[in-house]
């Protein structure tokens, strides 16, 4: 059959009625999918049901293109008169906390909870546009920047670790992104954005010359080398026209700890350890300049790696001399999400909410 002959055959009221209120109950927005007289969006309806559409977000890689092939093997079980739930299903993401999620959203609609049920409803579409964008990734990493966590699933979306995160504060918050990591960089230095540099170090080093000593930061000419503090002369620049840049040395002490997930993206952001573990311990986790300070990095290489690249007791090696930054490429693009969700489930299946830490205001979806 093709599209046209598809779209006619269930446009019936009956038959696409059914359909519709299935997608209600999984949090589409139906008045897009209407349609007119003897032709309905049957494929659009469900390419926004099984791989949803983009959420907010700053920065996204690449956009996915959904299956198609999926997608019309379900219109064509639905006009052969399979069960709506059954052909949909087939569908939809399998991931347990989407499961979940939807039968909470139908709670919340049935108790006539419209705030919670919005929020429940953009998680479900960032998990629809999660297995749009994971298609074919063994596993896949997420970090709720509302919730300041991180779980990292697997293909069919079992939670395989979770752990505590660090992320943006208020002023400087972390972005929303769809991307995928490139490699894991053990002992990194921490080249500092220009921004931090700027309205922080400059400052500092100028009025103390020991500052950039005690802290293991060199100055970095265009060249890529070191030049030695004393021969500046720090009266005669200011922080806007400073020719050079900063870049902590690696170890134990610097602002990366010692390991660094790289992601691919223009913003300079990735995942990290810290050298300043202890703010794990604290339920207000919004601290950082926009990365992504990260728990238990050994785990979640080794994780995103999918062997051991690294002993569970890399991280308590003794550090009393720099260590030059290595480079581990990942053998495959693991995909990235960083999102701003204020509801989500934990393995239990239990509904959880964040507060809106940025003050974004009631979900657009």
């Amino acid at each position: 059959m093709t599209r046209d002959e598809i779209e006619k055959k269930l446009s019936g009221k009956k038959k696409y009625g059914a359909i519709l209120e299935y997608a209600k109950k999984a949090g589409i927005d139906i008045g897009k999918f209407s349609g007119t007289q003897g032709q309905v969006p049957i494929f659009a309806l469900l390419e926004d049901l099984g791989f949803g559409h983009k959420p907010n977000l700053r920065y996204t890689e690449k956009k996915m293109q959904a299956d198609t092939h999926a997608i019309r093997r379900v219109a064509e079980a639905l006009v052969t008169g399979e069960a709506v739930e059954n052909a949909i299903g087939k569908l939809e993401p399998v991931y347990p906390v989407y499961q979940n999620l939807k039968k909470h959203f139908e709670r919340l609609t049935s108790e006539n909870k419209a705030d919670s049920a919005a929020l429940v409803k953009e998680s479900l579409n960032a998990y629809r546009w999660i297995h749009r964008q994971s298609r074919h990734a063994p596993r896949m990493v997420i970090v709720n920047i509302r919730g300041a966590y991180l779980t990292g699933m697997d293909s069919v979306g079992k939670d395989v670790i979770t752990m505590r995160t660090v992320v943006g504060k208020m002023d400087t918050p972390t972005p929303t992104m769809d991307s995928y990591a490139t490699s894991i960089v053990t002992h990194p230095y921490w080249n500092v954005p220009k921004s931090i540099a700027i309205k922080e170090m400059f400052p500092k080093a100028q009025n103390d010359r020991d500052y950039l000593v005690k802290n293991r930061i060199e100055i970095i000419d265009n060249k890529g080398e070191a030049v030695d503090p004393d021969d500046i002369k720090w009266d005669e620049l200011t922080a806007e026209k400073f020719p050079y840049r900063f870049r902590q040395e690696t170890g134990e002490d610097n602002s990366l700890g010692l390991l660094k997930v790289e992601i691919k993206n223009p913003l300079a952001i990735y995942l990290h350890d810290t050298n300043a573990r202890y703010l794990f311990a604290s339920d207000q986790r919004w601290r950082s300049h926009g990365c992504v300070r990260v728990q238990r990095p050994t785990e979640l290489a080794n994780y995103m790696a999918g062997t051991e690249l690294l002993s569970s007791d890399f991280l308590t090696e003794p550090d009393t001399v720099s260590v030059p930054p290595k480079w581990h490429k990942l053998e495959q693009r693991i995909p990235v999400f960083l999102l701003y969700m204020g509801a989500d489930c934990n393995e239990k299946g239990q509904l959880l909410y964040f507060n809106d830490v940025y003050r974004l205001g009631a979900p657009k979806v």
